[in-house]
């Protein structure tokens, strides 16, 4: 190991160094299946765009996420690194991440001091930009003064519920750099969230519990991309899908799919399962609770903690205990039991692997290519909440139909010359 590796490490705060050939050996199956990151690492290898520039990323520590920092680093970025989640850390993954040379604060089951520690630890870093999962890095670096932002120039947003905050805060007229919203991209939330969230929930669901879905009531609280994808998912799995929804546009859609649409205070009552999806506060509520039948198991794969009202569930047990692993059985004072499912935490990632490397390639391609823009662009960008400009999107879906093997059709000069007039009619 060289110096500066060694450096790199005594920065960190990992669980276990000796986990790096497990986690190393982890990085490089999911790098087989992100040709589309593999390419644009060779790009920025070549081309250096990121060159002295400091990342401060808070994101998932997996395998994927893992080959997006080394994709960065490769680029000339200087990475530092903290979970997400508590629960979504693979040790052996930020152990073979230190080894590379990122550095990395990320212990899997971190408790909520040591969650805002690891924060601030990649924030004292002085990022010159942000990669953000939820924004909580970026949250809390505007709480900091303006005098303390450090030489900031932007960042990018993974997930829906960041670009939530994200928007508010613009909104409020506190947002004081651009962020681009990867989410935004069809390649991202087209994919990564009905096809990976989708496939990655029903796994947690089944490893944590092993229940057989076909033929249960399974509840999707909210169809957006997220709840399609799982929604769809479970049905293909024989289960019986009830959707819940405040907006008419996606439960009309709902309804059209075949899916039975209610509100949730009528569907807990007949719910073996019921998930959420929505990225919003108390979905599952006190009345929901009182409301559910025995042994009806709740889960969470929105990004936050909060969909499920624990204070809630807390005050109507009597009595917890770990059933299986992140299955906590609470019985209820009339007797009824409930199974809350890894701590109300996101499903796929607490209880499972997360999304398929396949799908977080085009995802973390978008992240990569979006960030070496607003490292090119900063200046021209106002503060705000901007899209992936449309050639980054196009880009990442035609080198991943690329790998696929798969070629399409390209307009002829009159038929381009056709769509971009309007003097021709019906003839």
């Amino acid at each position: 190991m060289t110096n500066s590796a060694v450096d790199v490490d005594m920065r960190s705060d990992i669980t276990d160094p000796k986990l790096s050939p497990e986690g190393l050996s982890r990085i490089q199956w999911a790098a087989k299946e992100m040709p589309v990151l593999r390419l644009i690492r060779e790009r920025l290898e070549r081309d250096q765009p990121l060159r002295g520039l400091r990342v401060g990323a808070c994101l998932h520590v997996t395998a994927e996420t893992a080959n997006l920092a080394l994709t960065l680093q490769a680029g000339g970025a200087e990475v530092h690194l903290c979970a997400s989640n508590p629960l979504s850390t693979r040790d052996s993954v930020a152990a073979g991440l230190v080894a590379s040379g990122v550095v990395v604060h990320a212990r899997r089951g971190e408790d909520n001091a040591t969650y805002y520690r690891h924060l601030e630890a990649v924030l004292a870093a002085r990022p010159h930009l942000t990669m953000d999962d939820g924004g909580d890095l970026v949250g809390e670096l505007h709480r900091r003064p303006a005098a303390e932002m450090g030489e900031i120039r932007g960042g990018t947003e993974e997930t829906t519920t960041g670009v939530v905050r994200l928007r508010a805060m613009a909104a409020a007229g506190v947002l004081r750099f651009p962020v681009i919203s990867v989410n935004g991209a069809q390649t991202k939330h087209l994919f990564d969230n009905r096809y990976g969230t989708g496939q990655s929930t029903i796994d947690g669901l089944i490893r944590s519990t092993n229940l057989l879905l076909a033929g249960r009531t399974l509840v999707v609280c909210g169809f957006g991309w997220c709840g399609r994808g799982l929604a769809a998912r479970a049905r293909g799995m024989g289960a019986q899908v009830i959707v819940t929804e405040v907006q008419p546009v996606p439960a009309l859609e709902a309804v059209m799919e075949g899916f039975r649409v209610m509100p949730l205070r009528a569907a807990a009552p007949i719910a073996d399962i019921i998930i959420t999806v929505t990225g919003d506060c108390n979905v599952v509520d006190r009345e929901h609770l009182e409301l559910a039948k025995d042994g009806c198991v709740i889960a969470n794969s929105g990004h936050f903690n909060s969909e499920i009202n624990l204070a809630a569930l807390d005050s109507l047990t009597t009595n917890v205990r770990e059933a299986r692993p992140e299955v906590a059985e609470h019985t209820l004072a009339n007797g009824r039991r409930v199974y809350l499912l890894a701590e109300g935490r996101l499903l796929n990632l607490a209880a499972a692997e997360g999304h398929p490397a396949a799908v977080m390639d085009m995802s973390f391609a978008n992240q990569a290519l979006s960030l070496v823009h607003t490292a090119a662009h900063w200046q021209e960008m106002a503060p705000g909440v901007h899209e992936v400009p449309e050639e980054i999107d196009s880009e990442v879906a035609s080198l991943k139909l690329a790998s696929l093997g798969v070629e399409i059709d390209t307009l002829t000069a009159e038929q381009a010359h056709y769509l971009s007039s309007w003097e021709q009619g019906t003839s």
